[in-house]
């Protein structure tokens, strides 16, 4: 599937996709990677990664498509968008999730080529499965029909047939893999290894190709490159209709496209929030203080679409006026996922990647492994989608350890570029949630709390304190820090306290909020230095496992937080039984500052 693609955008003529290139496959540099990469190949509209994420990125599509043109109506948003998916693709348990999706919102501009060839890697599919794919996406609401693959004519017809429908359609198009190839067509031997010499000298007589290597007959060329210059009237003429909009209009089009944020829009309803919290301040959990949050963010930013995966109520994702998107209603802004986690954080993704709107969703924290695949390609791909993660810890009590996220924050951690966000309170949830819209290039997710958190930040400056990762939110009384405190999320008030003991027993001590550790972390050394400090006693705070926290306290500092899982209990219960209270925090300075 990459080497295909590959050479139909060389036929197309796409800038950089040269035979040298195509000849340069799999190595270490090249415009053709082993898997086809968005960022680094044009032409290339997703890194479609492990099998079913196209798919689910393919749904996503659609549904921007739907919205906007729901928004700016069909004379500038009109398109279909097709899949090519193998017998392993719909395999997949996101197959299931995005299709049942995709057909209970009626996404009738989309259409997937089904390449059935009945090969897997193993051999025989009949081998793993037995699905009858066609009555499969039936029942999900789709149209669906079968074709002979290797018949243009039928192919030609049946797509005719799809943009006409009502309704997602299923293409099955009846293929044997490695056609023509004398010995080894429709094994499982053509499916990731090279055909060898002798069996592609026997293909090429069967399919009469007597050019050699990376030869394009000139006739062939020149079909491709005609191909390419097919559409061109259609976009000079979807170029006038964007002309001819109203200027007001068209620049916000053009903005939503591009990806911008109204910055003086954004920076006036963030401080304008900020003003309010601090003149009636509340103890209220960072869930609800994210949906405060929304309710000024998605009317400053009308591309802001949201969603939950079934956990609306509690993820706190639906902002005041925002409507469900359907098939009746497209113009809505947020979208019931249902129990489709996974199919939900590729859609994501799909959406970010169709452009002119900004995706965000809610789940459980501890169900951040259901997304995990295609959290981890928006990293890749550098798409700004927005994770709102609720019941961040121990803290959300009764629903015990299988809900209860412990090394969530360390996984997710672990991805190169996310931004994973934990705030204390109110104020540090609205800048990270403008920090989250301001990373164009990256996903983000926002770890919230069930329970109730005091106001930590009791200022209301147009500055964005989280955007340095850390920052000392109680200096040392009196001088010098014996102890510096770090802590993030609801830990933040363990850490305030702590301090308070502390300076009754006669201890120094600073509190360092650290609501990103990955954005401290890529601060200059000097930077990153003098926020972390130089007191001796060094303690991070957080109702998760320790892991990363060294590259803030060193592998010397103190930890404290958890080692195993929760348990089913009160949430004020739990945070006592497992030691992460001030009085244990204040407990670990002080005999650490003995020991010295």
């Amino acid at each position: 599937g990459s080497m295909l693609l590959y050479a139909l955008l060389h036929l197309l003529g796409y800038e950089g996709m040269t035979i040298d290139e195509i000849k340069r496959f799999r190595q270490f540099g090249s415009k053709t990677p082993g898997h086809p990469e968005n960022f680094h190949t044009a032409g290339v509209e997703t890194t479609t990664g492990p099998l079913g994420q196209g798919l689910g990125n393919a749904v996503g599509m659609a549904i921007a498509e739907t919205h906007l043109a729901a928004e700016f109506g069909r004379k500038l948003v009109d398109h279909h968008t097709y899949v090519l998916a193998s017998d392993g693709d719909l395999m997949e348990g996101i197959s299931h999730e995005a299709i049942s999706l995709a057909g209970h919102l009626r996404l009738n501009k989309l259409i997937v080529l089904f390449d059935d060839n009945g090969i897997s890697i193993d051999g025989p599919l009949t081998l793993a499965d037995s699905v009858d794919q066609v009555k499969r996406f039936e029942a999900a609401g789709w149209a669906a029909t079968r074709i002979d693959g290797h018949d243009p004519n039928a192919i030609a017809a049946a797509l005719a047939h799809a943009q006409q429908s009502d309704r997602p359609n299923l293409i099955a198009c009846r293929t044997t893999i490695g056609f023509g190839a004398p010995t080894k067509a429709g094994t499982e031997k053509v499916h990731g290894s090279a055909l060898g010499a002798d069996e592609v000298a026997g293909a090429r007589k069967v399919l009469n190709w007597p050019y050699a290597a990376f030869e394009i007959p000139p006739d062939v060329q020149k079909a491709w490159h005609e191909a390419a210059r097919r559409s061109q009237a259609a976009r000079a003429a979807w170029q006038q209709r964007l002309a001819a909009l109203p200027a007001e209009r068209r620049a916000e089009f053009e903005r939503r496209l591009r990806g911008d944020l109204p910055a003086a829009k954004l920076a006036e309803a963030v401080l304008s929030f900020k003003q309010k919290v601090v003149a009636a301040p509340k103890e209220i959990a960072t869930r609800s203080a994210s949906e405060q949050a929304l309710d000024v963010l998605t009317q400053a930013l009308p591309e802001m679409v949201g969603g939950s995966a079934d956990l609306t109520g509690s993820n706190n994702t639906r902002a005041k006026g925002m409507s469900a998107f359907s098939a009746a209603n497209p113009a809505g802004r947020f979208i019931h996922y249902g129990v489709r986690e996974h199919a939900m954080a590729s859609a994501m993704n799909g959406m970010a990647l169709h452009g002119g709107v900004i995706p965000y969703s809610g789940t459980f924290l501890a169900f951040s492994d259901y997304c995990r695949p295609a959290i981890r390609l928006a990293a890749l791909m550098h798409q700004r989608v927005i994770h709102v993660m609720t019941h961040d810890s121990i803290g959300l009590g009764e629903d015990g350890p299988t809900h209860q996220p412990v090394e969530h924050l360390a996984a997710l951690r672990a991805i190169p570029h996310l931004l994973v966000f934990r705030p204390c309170d109110t104020i540090e949830t609205m800048e990270c949630w403008e920090l989250a819209l301001q990373a164009h290039a990256r996903p983000s997710v926002l770890a919230l709390t069930r329970q109730n958190l005091p106001l930590q930040r009791k200022d209301a400056e147009a500055r964005n304190r989280c955007v340095s990762g850390a920052y000392e939110l109680l200096a040392a009384d009196g001088g010098q820090a014996q102890v510096s405190l770090f802590a993030s999320g609801s830990e933040v008030a363990i850490a305030a306290e702590a301090k308070r003991i502390l300076a009754t027993r006669g201890i120094s001590s600073r509190v360092v909020s650290v609501p990103c550790i990955e954005l401290l972390l890529e601060l200059p050394h000097h930077e990153r230095a003098a926020i972390i400090g130089t007191a001796p006693v060094k303690i991070a705070i957080e109702a998760a496992v320790r892991q990363a926290w060294d590259a803030v306290i060193g592998s010397d500092g103190l930890f404290v937080g958890m080692t195993d899982f929760g348990a089913s209990a009160p949430y004020k219960e739990l945070f006592t039984r497992f030691g992460i209270t001030p009085d244990k925090v204040a407990e670990a300075a002080q005999s650490a500052l003995a020991k010295r």
